[in-house]
């Protein structure tokens, strides 16, 4: 494919927007290779990102699982009147209720979602840049609808300018430990907890060549991944729980994002933390990290007797030990309310949804995916509702 035929001739330079106002037009990409450069371009200090948006990592996402499941690339990419790039949206395209909806690239393996934005950008935007954003891809585009689900309303010092459209709670918020600069380690994890995790793990230090550490070798990273994907369908069957993992391109897509090196040089798009011995892997938590926040993303523990001693919370005390040493200053375990994450995440950490229509066709799609997220997030704060729907849910499987 040419870049010609990749951008499309979807170079937009809107209206003439008044001086206080940056964004003058946008350039569209509808394939990775022509966008990578300037997306890799704003993977940079000067830039305020998520690590769930590097290009890497969505780019592995894209091609195992977008592409699978009809996702076309829709990667906007806002430019100022001397075409100095300010914000980069890594969006797919799909067909919804009838609708071209662009949502962000990495589905819900995705925490955190949001656009790659230069740092002064992200600081001082204004709603008529928004709205200039907005305009120039309504006027330049196919997409009916935008729909922008699970984003931050800031991201480290800076606010994150796309929570100045219309927006709504998400189905669920994120639990966070928030770390404070030298904090003593009974202030991230009581001494009580703490004592009770240090007499587990004694059994488990008894073991030869009982270990932590976080893998560095592509070997290691492959060898804990065949453990993975070999423990957690086990797992999830006990619980009787689908087997996410088991849908396509997924597991080839973790197997990417956990093999490509960061452009930083430290680690991979995803790490692997692991707690083990000589005769087994006992427990291992992957995720993304940026130098100022740890999200974790999936995590499984071993099926042997050793599963008693709580090694997924031995492994979780070890990884914000870790990252506070690294001067980190929050750590998430995801999105939703697991009981675990709320032995180690006290505080809750607000994400939105906007549903931004852009034509007629995208209006009633819009207002309806609006409406059902109301709907879901309604249900996960109430008790009773959500366990009815859990109840129906087993049944229906």
């Amino acid at each position: 494919m040419t870049m010609a035929a990749a951008i499309e001739g979807q170079t937009a330079e809107t209206r003439a927007w008044p001086n206080a106002i940056r964004v003058a037009g946008v350039d569209i990409f509808h394939d990775l290779t022509a966008a990578e450069a300037t997306w890799r371009s704003f993977e940079t200090s000067q830039h305020s990102y998520t690590p769930y948006q590097r290009f890497d990592f969505l780019a592995s996402w894209q091609r195992q699982v977008g592409e699978r499941e009809g996702l076309r690339p829709f990667i906007v990419v806002a430019h100022d009147s001397e075409r100095r790039p300010l914000l980069l949206l890594p969006l797919a395209i799909e067909s919804r209720l009838g609708a071209n909806c662009a949502s962000f690239m990495g589905g819900k393996h995705a925490t955190f979602n949001m656009a790659l934005c230069e740092r002064d950008f992200a600081a001082n935007a204004t709603e008529a840049d928004i709205a200039a954003l907005i305009g120039s891809i309504t006027e330049r585009s196919r997409a009916d609808a935008l729909v922008l689900c699970q984003q931050p309303l800031r991201w480290q010092d800076l606010p994150n300018p796309l929570a100045m459209l219309p927006h709504q709670p998400s189905v669920n918020d994120c639990p966070v430990l928030a770390i404070e600069p030298g904090a003593a380690p009974a202030a991230l994890i009581s001494n009580s907890f703490r004592r009770r995790l240090k007499g587990k793990e004694r059994k488990l230090q008894a073991l030869p060549g009982y270990r932590y550490y976080v893998a560095s070798e592509s070997a290691d990273v492959c060898r804990l991944l065949d453990w993975f994907f070999r423990v957690k369908p086990q797992r999830m069957a006990e619980q009787k729980l689908p087997n996410v993992f088991a849908e396509p391109g997924i597991e080839p897509f973790i197997r990417a994002a956990c093999l490509a090196p960061r452009a930083d040089g430290n680690g991979y798009a995803i790490d692997i933390h692991a707690l083990e011995c000589d005769e087994e892997v006992i427990a291992i938590f992957a995720g993304v990290s940026d130098g100022h926040r740890f999200s974790m993303m999936f995590n499984t523990y071993t099926m042997s007797a050793n599963s008693k001693f709580s090694p997924g919370l031995i492994l979780m005390r070890d990884i914000i030990d870790r990252h506070a040493g690294l001067n980190y200053r929050a750590l998430d375990l995801g999105i939703g309310s697991d009981e675990y994450k709320r032995l180690f995440c006290k505080d809750d950490e607000a994400v939105v949804d906007s549903f931004i229509p852009l034509s007629l066709r995208g209006k009633p799609a819009a207002s309806a995916l609006s409406a059902t997220n109301r709907a879901k997030r309604a249900v996960k704060q109430n008790p009773a509702l959500f366990e009815i729907a859990q109840n129906l849910r087993s049944m229906f499987r």
